[in-house]
């Protein structure tokens, strides 16, 4: 692997450390440097799946007292997402190169699409949330379970832009509480990730030189996010990922 190659690596795990920390959207940088790379399509994924790992599971440590203080009411969410993320990680492992590499720009379309489209999401999700005096009817919490398991399972199989949609789903399911939604999406967001990460290593889908490049950076970036988040608005990182998104959807159509 050259120097221009190893900096592009680093670069995207150090973009998407820092843009997961703050609003989502890492995996636009880490997938498109490794198949600039020269790794195939379900191999990139694969190893952006595994690569940032380690910087998510920082990121649910930092909320370990809301998640064992909530631990028997996220139940339920971790269930459905670990069995979609199973569902949705076996999906990519039967899938060839082929077939994912024409799903790739639909994918991207999809995941900017839900960026773009993010405000509007959550806040029609936490308005059904509410239906009955702030709390959930059962149906609708019924319903956001179903629609964690649709997003767990897009999760496994691809997941730029999942943090987007199961904030939309967790608004149903769990209200209008900032830090009790978000701990329960950095919950639900590791077991998916943790499922998809044991499947994708098992069936040799992960190259791991590029693994700790991405890895490695990635962790400067989330804890480097933190800092760099109370300066710059999240709104402002995030139409930082559309345009990315925007213009990576655009290359891979035209490829």
């Amino acid at each position: 692997m050259d120097l221009s190659t190893t900096a592009l690596l680093a670069a995207s795990g150090l973009g998407a450390g820092l843009v997961n920390a703050i609003a989502g959207g890492g995996t636009f940088f880490t997938f498109s440097a490794l198949i600039a790379a020269g790794l195939p399509p379900i191999t990139a994924n694969a190893t952006s799946a595994v690569a940032v790992t380690p910087a998510n599971l920082a990121s649910a440590w930092a909320y370990r007292r809301e998640l064992a203080a909530n631990l028997r009411r996220f139940a339920a969410l971790g269930i459905v997402s670990l069995l979609g993320g199973l569902v949705g990680a076996y999906i990519l492992t039967a899938t060839d190169n082929a077939a994912f590499r024409l799903l790739v720009p639909w994918l991207l379309l999809f995941a900017t699409l839900l960026f773009a489209m993010s405000p509007r999401i959550v806040a029609l999700a936490r308005a059904i949330g509410k239906a009955e005096g702030g709390h959930p009817s059962r149906r609708a919490w019924i319903g956001g379970l179903a629609f964690q398991c649709l997003v767990a399972v897009y999760g496994g199989f691809f997941g730029a832009g999942m943090g987007i949609v199961m904030l939309a789903a967790l608004a149903i399911t769990e209200g209008d509480d900032f830090h009790l939604i978000n701990s329960a999406k950095h919950l639900c967001s590791t077991l998916i990730q943790l499922v998809a990460v044991v499947l994708f290593i098992a069936a040799g889908l992960v190259s791991w030189k590029e693994t700790f490049i991405v890895g490695a950076a990635s962790v400067i970036g989330g804890y480097a996010g933190v800092a760099f988040g109370r300066k710059l608005p999240a709104p402002v990182i995030r139409w930082i990922v559309i345009a990315v998104g925007a213009l990576l959807t655009l290359y891979f159509f035209m490829r």
